[in-house]
């Protein structure tokens, strides 16, 4: 089947989280599978865009309101990423070097989302699926069923997948004119306590919803920034996949980002020059145990805890352990952070801002990951540690609570069930612990470098969605 993917982030091209991962990898392997797949995203001021080739493969004028902007849907030439990348340019609203964080955000992914329809209804054959990813997509499914110039699109079915439930692209009405003409009988639908809501508008009107994780999908009807109801009302229609991660990139034994590869049979001396080349770039002694924290410091992911936690733990174990924190955010939680760099010298530093060689470098040198995370739909961090032979310390919640499983269950990793400083403490304190027990920490590593969180059994379940989809129409 022929399947489009129409989403605002896709690695190598542009990501600022898991979002890009996943598309990203997900049409690697569904084409992969024998399926013709595409990837639609906006083109953004990067690096992927100006080191590779791409030809015009259409143009035109989108219609925003009032306003008319020129677009070109430019095709990556060569099809390196393992499918069909096609980049919707639109100069006025998208030369920018950043994905997201702009004022005319509405306006952005509106132009976007109209442009690649206009498009799509300008081929010769319609798709078969069309896979919409959060909300800056969440518009198509409506403008498909009910915009009059998208007629062509009403039988064919659309997905939406939701990586984070928690950002819903609110704007009020008095931009409902942006919209293509359509039957003002149906504007309840972009409704949602006064505003539309364009995350429930994908919910609303999409043919299947997806999250990314089972766990994920039952947090959603209890706690979903007041969607719970509606989460409630399309659970029939609703399936959480686990996401995969790609092992084609994510392979300590092929990982041209590390210092030293190795594999399941050779992981200690690996892992040991890995983390020798970390602790001398950040003053860090490679003989005690490395407790690290890769993401976004933001409350959702339990940065606000980090600062605290890390004093509490470097305090009650000061010359017994390291912390290495990568990550930037609230401005507020980066100067806490820096704020330990006095008191805490040869025992812990930062990297405020984000670096992906640094990353894979810290997946395979540290010996444990935090994910104190409040919010987790789905998580791939755990799993690169896991691949990586790392040990992730997560609070139970989302995808976390799918993939991990506490040692002392005889599974892969530690899990504690708050976001709290005790929580991480004490989860600190049991890896400490574990970390003297060499034999039974390398058990462990061993057991989490052999899980299989490959894309093939997620890719299929997607498709099996598309199939039943397709059935319904």
């Amino acid at each position: 089947m022929e399947i489009f993917h129409i989403s605002a982030e896709c690695y190598p091209v542009a990501k600022v989280g898991g979002l890009a991962d996943v598309v990203g990898a997900l049409p690697k392997y569904q084409n992969k599978a024998g399926h013709k797949l595409r990837v639609v995203m906006p083109c953004y001021e990067t690096k992927f865009r100006k080191e590779n080739d791409f030809e015009c493969v259409h143009w035109g004028t989108l219609q925003l309101g009032n306003f008319n902007f020129p677009f070109s849907v430019l095709k990556e030439t060569s099809d390196k990423l393992g499918f069909e990348l096609y980049l919707m340019e639109i100069p006025e609203l998208f030369d920018r070097k950043e994905v997201y964080g702009y004022e005319d955000d509405v306006e952005r992914f509106m132009a976007f989302q109209i442009a690649t329809l206009d498009w799509i209804i300008g081929r010769e054959a319609m798709p078969d699926v069309i896979n919409c990813h959060d909300h800056h997509t969440g518009l198509i499914p409506f403008m498909m069923q009910h915009c009059y110039k998208y007629h062509q699109l009403l039988n064919t079915p659309s997905m939406l997948t939701i990586h984070n439930g928690l950002y819903q692209g609110q704007f009020s009405f008095d931009k409902i004119n942006y919209f293509p003409e359509f039957d003002r009988t149906h504007v309840k639908l972009l409704e949602w306590n006064h505003q539309i809501n364009s995350l429930a508008v994908g919910v609303k009107c999409a043919s299947a919803v997806t999250t990314v994780s089972p766990s994920y999908l039952n947090e959603i009807n209890n706690s979903a920034n007041g969607l719970e109801s509606l989460f409630n009302i399309v659970r029939y229609k609703s399936r959480g996949i686990l996401n995969g991660i790609d092992t084609e990139v994510w392979d300590p034994l092929k990982d041209k980002m590390l210092e030293k590869n190795y594999s399941i049979q050779n992981f200690e001396k690996g892992k040991q020059q890995n983390k020798e080349t970390l602790c001398t770039l950040f003053n860090l002694d490679p003989s005690k145990p490395l407790f690290s924290f890769i993401g976004r410091l933001w409350d959702e992911k339990g940065g606000d805890l980090l600062p605290q936690a890390s004093a509490l733990a470097l305090s009650e174990n000061f010359k017994e352990i390291n912390i290495l924190i990568l990550g930037s955010g609230s401005a507020q939680i980066e100067n806490q952070l820096n704020s330990l760099l006095v008191d805490y010298k040869g025992n812990y530093n930062t990297f405020i801002g984000y670096n992906e060689e640094l990353a894979h470098l810290i997946y395979a040198g540290a010996d444990f990951l935090l994910m104190p995370s409040r919010v987790e739909p789905c998580g791939l961090n755990q799993m690169y540690s896991l691949r990586y032979g790392t040990i992730p310390i997560v609070r139970r919640t989302g995808g976390l609570k799918d993939t991990v499983i506490d040692f002392g269950d005889n599974g892969n990793g530690i899990c504690h069930d708050q976001s709290s400083v005790g929580d991480i403490c004490y989860s600190i304190q049991r890896a400490v612990s574990l970390y003297e027990d060499k034999k039974h920490l390398n058990e462990i590593r061993k057991k989490g470098m052999s899980t299989d969180h490959s894309w093939e059994k997620a890719s299929q379940e997607y498709i099996e969605m598309y199939n039943l989809i397709l059935n319904k129409i």
